[in-house]
């Protein structure tokens, strides 16, 4: 199957890359979904609970506090190092990412559309000025010392979360923006929320310049990623998939490998002329 498909994306000279969350499980980065395609945990904040119920807010920060830490030492795999290589040799023509933990770009890639945002930001809703995430957690720590105590019993979750519920949320405060007062949150696409449209035109466009379309790491559960791998099969373009498991687009593809993504990208670059 790896010969095939290796044979398949090397007659073509415009490879666009789409990755979610199984390119970066091997760097330590949790995924959300199974090979079934299924929910593994609770599913992630809806961006109108977040907006909308100081609760959600207090849940979000207080695991945050404690998971955000953990999810900074997360270093490129070989599967990111891969693809940087491949876009440096000028095959690779971009990638699209689902991720927020700005791996590509830490490995070397240049051209990544991080579609779902970054999570190393901070966007105020009021003002719409974007701070460092990394410059939020000192301030987090002094005015919530109880959940760094509590830290040491938490289960780190995908995306800096981390499993810990409690009732010390209820008293938790919650940052709040040094500039207009307006409500902070991470500088990513919460479930419930669109990704803007300047980015998804962007994604568009460099579908319609690529020669073929290759999914690492996806399910393709959420339409967000999904569209553009039926916007590539609309355009003729094929599109051929690495993944564990089930996903949303498999009628789709022109052919697709079940495997981890390190070892299929490594048996690619070994065979690649």
């Amino acid at each position: 199957m790896i010969e095939a498909l290796t044979e398949a994306l090397a007659s073509h000279d415009r490879l666009l890359v789409l990755t979610g969350a199984g390119c970066s499980t091997s760097s330590g980065i949790g995924d959300y979904r199974d090979e079934y395609g299924e929910w593994k945990r609770r599913p992630p904040v809806q961006h109108r609970d977040f907006v909308e119920h100081l609760s959600w807010r207090q849940r979000y920060w207080a695991r945050s506090q404690v998971g955000y830490p953990e999810f900074c030492q997360a270093r490129p795999n070989r599967a990111h190092d891969y693809l940087a290589a491949w876009e440096a040799q000028g095959w690779v023509t971009g990638i699209i990412t689902q991720n927020v933990d700005r791996l590509h770009q830490a490995a070397g890639s240049r051209r990544v559309i991080d579609l779902h945002g970054r999570l190393d930001e901070v966007l105020c809703l009021g003002c719409k000025r974007v701070t460092a995430r990394e410059e939020l957690q000192p301030w987090l720590e002094v005015k919530n010392p109880q959940i760094t105590q509590m830290g040491h019993k938490a289960i780190m979750a995908p995306d800096g979360d981390a499993d810990l519920e409690s009732e010390a949320f209820t008293s938790y405060t919650v940052p709040q923006c040094t500039f207009c007062t307006g409500t902070l949150k991470p500088n990513v696409v919460f479930y419930g929320d669109g990704v803007p449209k300047d980015r998804v035109e962007l994604a568009y466009r460099w579908v319609a310049a690529s020669s073929v379309l290759l999914v690492v790491g996806s399910s393709l559960m959420v339409f967000s990623s999904f569209r553009f791998v039926r916007k590539a099969v609309e355009l003729g373009i094929p599109v051929y998939a690495i993944n564990r498991g089930k996903t949303r687009g498999d009628e789709l593809f022109a052919n697709k490998v079940d495997a981890d993504c390190v070892n299929a990208l490594r048996a690619i670059d070994n065979a690649l002329p």
